[in-house]
């Protein structure tokens, strides 16, 4: 299946894609319907429609409880930064408002310079789950989605520590849909993932060389803290980042950033002045 939430007139709603139209689960977004405890039956509900086409996305769960994202996971990306493999995943946080729709513009800051992109496979959890072992951490994967964790690269490296320059207000496109593993080859996917600025590929690379998986991850952040139903797990992004490049490459008001993920759809988004 592919689930998402869409911005209507009477507020957004939960729907499934079914050939060109969506249909409305009966709930206000996927974060309402994925903490039933029978949410794969309900997905496959009937109800009213809409057009595929032109539908204006939400991100795909808009009020999750956590977003825990993974930086360095990618070999080449590492290389690329300069660092040594990690033996441990490194994680930081997001929060709901950072989110933005699928097809929604990026306001650059008017604090930066140094505005850029990271493709990003991102896993939406289904199910609670608390110290997961393998199969438990499985079976909590809903599915998939993707994520540009646009980075405000300046304010990232003040200090040691990330998190100030990847929580930036309504900076990171999700969506636009949750796409359930069984459509994707299981839940250690390999999809190509890619970002495209402005009709140039900026970075390409497969999720099959994660080196930290999904079920890895799940298994891992459960360890921590409690993973709940809508939290969303960023899990790293390719080379090919901005900061990386020689000249460095930034985006600027006018830019439009495709992010994509095969079989999961694409986030493409225009960068606007603030």
């Amino acid at each position: 299946m592919k689930l998402a939430t869409i911005r209507t007139a009477d507020g957004t709603r939960a729907v499934r894609l079914d050939g060109d139209l969506l249909v409305d689960l009966g709930y206000a977004d996927l974060g309402e319907l994925l903490a039933e405890a029978d949410w794969q039956a309900r997905a496959a509900a009937s109800g009213t429609t809409y057009p595929a086409e032109g539908a204006d996305f939400a991100p795909v769960v808009p009020n999750p409880s956590k977003i825990i994202c993974v930086g360095h996971n990618y070999t080449d990306h590492i290389k690329e930064m300069g660092r040594e493999l990690p033996d441990y995943p490194t994680l930081f946080p997001k929060f709901a408002d950072t989110l933005l729709g699928a097809g929604d513009d990026i306001a650059k800051p008017t604090e930066t310079g140094a505005l850029d992109w990271e493709v990003e496979l991102a896993v939406v959890i289904g199910k609670a789950v608390r110290r997961a072992d393998e199969q438990q951490a499985a079976d909590a994967i809903a599915g998939f989605t993707v994520m540009n964790d646009i980075s405000v690269r300046d304010w990232q490296f003040r200090t040691i520590e990330w998190t100030q320059g990847k929580i930036w207000e309504a900076s990171t496109p999700v969506g636009p849909y949750v796409v359930t593993p069984d459509e994707v080859g299981g839940v250690r996917p390999s999809l190509e993932v890619k970002t495209v600025v402005d009709g140039q590929v900026m970075q390409q690379d497969d999720t099959g060389t994660l080196l930290f998986d999904p079920v890895f991850l799940v298994r891992y952040i459960s360890t921590v803290i409690t993973l709940r139903p809508g939290d969303i797990i960023a899990t790293g992004t390719p080379a090919g980042v901005g900061n990386a490049r020689d000249p460095k490459v930034f985006l600027l008001p006018g830019n439009t950033v495709v992010t994509e993920i095969s079989g999961l759809g694409a986030c493409t988004n225009k960068v606007v002045e603030a």
